[in-house]
């Protein structure tokens, strides 16, 4: 009996090849993410890590908290308020950068490609250029019901397992109709914002450089108390990933609308929910915004229209201008 025929792969504008994803190798090499300098010394680092532990140079005086080293307790300071303090140093070392992909269902969504693929292509872009950059590569992938990690190393084997977890979980978000009845399936995702920043407060060590990239449309007060925690020990950044269709509605009509096995008409001409639809978008992209300048967090925006190299290139530009003015 001979063997069904394979199935045909989905267009790229769906799922982000793992080919695709490899050959951004060669583009990452126009990102620069973090300065380079001359090394000064064979036993120290090339430059002033975020990670704070026993360095050489002196940072803060905090109170003490369970596991702090003992022998860096600031005795004066204990005595003089009654309560133990601890000193923090800061030392320069290697900083080892972690992706977290946000690829649950909103992000399979996009008027031309879907928020999905370019967020794939981000994670891919940003794991090459930091392997170029000689840090040690990790990831979390997260799906509707799934989440992959992968364990930070220095080698393309790591970039290679992130990319097939995106490969993965992105055509995990297919819809895959019922046997029976031909319908297409509905089901309640696992994961909310908060419980993903959660998962990466237990996985970042102190020091990582941590991009976080997702639409972010599911962020709350929990979400900002997380990212608050992790701005404080790690290198955080924000990308958001958004599609034209989310900022406002297209042309007045009807147009036949599905959420797995529903289905409905969504009649565009009503100006009232056009007024509601736009009013939305933009208190969600306010939220994000004052959260991430209230935490002192670079925020990127990532359009699915336009090229995420050239949006990376420019972001990465103009952080390398300002560092060096």
């Amino acid at each position: 009996m001979p063997s069904p025929a394979p199935l045909p792969s989905p267009p790229s504008s769906v799922v982000a090849s793992v080919a695709d994803l490899a050959k951004l190798r060669f583009a990452a090499r126009e990102l620069v993410l973090f300065p380079h300098h001359a090394v000064k010394s064979a036993l120290a680092g090339t430059r002033s890590s975020r990670f704070r532990g026993r360095g050489m140079d002196f940072d803060e005086v905090r109170p003490y908290q369970p596991g702090d080293d003992i022998r860096s307790i600031d005795w004066r300071v204990t005595a003089r308020t009654t309560s133990p303090h601890t000193k923090i140093f800061r030392e320069e070392r290697e900083r080892p950068l972690m992706v977290v992909c946000d690829l649950r269902q909103t992000m399979f969504f996009g008027s031309r490609r879907l928020k999905s693929v370019a967020a794939c292509e981000i994670a891919s872009l940003l794991a090459w250029a930091g392997l170029n950059a000689g840090e040690r590569i990790g990831a979390l992938v997260f799906g509707p019901k799934q989440q992959r990690d992968i364990r930070a190393r220095r080698s393309q084997h790591s970039v290679l397992q992130l990319i097939r977890a995106l490969h993965d979980t992105s055509m995990a978000l297919l819809p895959q109709p019922q046997a029976e009845t031909g319908t297409l399936p509905t089901s309640r995702e696992r994961y909310k914002l908060s419980e993903i920043l959660e998962d990466t407060r237990r996985v970042a060590r102190p020091g990582t450089s941590l991009m976080i990239i997702s639409d972010f449309h599911d962020l709350d007060a929990t979400c900002e108390r997380h990212l608050f925690e992790l701005s404080r020990h790690c290198e955080l950044s924000l990308f958001q990933v958004h599609d034209p269709l989310e900022c406002q509605l297209p042309p007045p009509g009807q147009y036949q609308v599905s959420k797995g096995s529903q289905r409905f008409l969504l009649n565009a001409a009503k100006a009232s929910l056009r007024s509601r639809f736009e009013q939305h978008y933009r208190d969600q992209e306010q939220h994000l915004q004052q959260t991430a300048l209230r935490l002192k967090l670079p925020l990127l925006s990532c359009s699915t229209e336009e090229p995420v190299l050239d949006t990376l290139r420019l972001a990465f530009a103009k952080q390398a201008r300002r560092r060096r003015s």
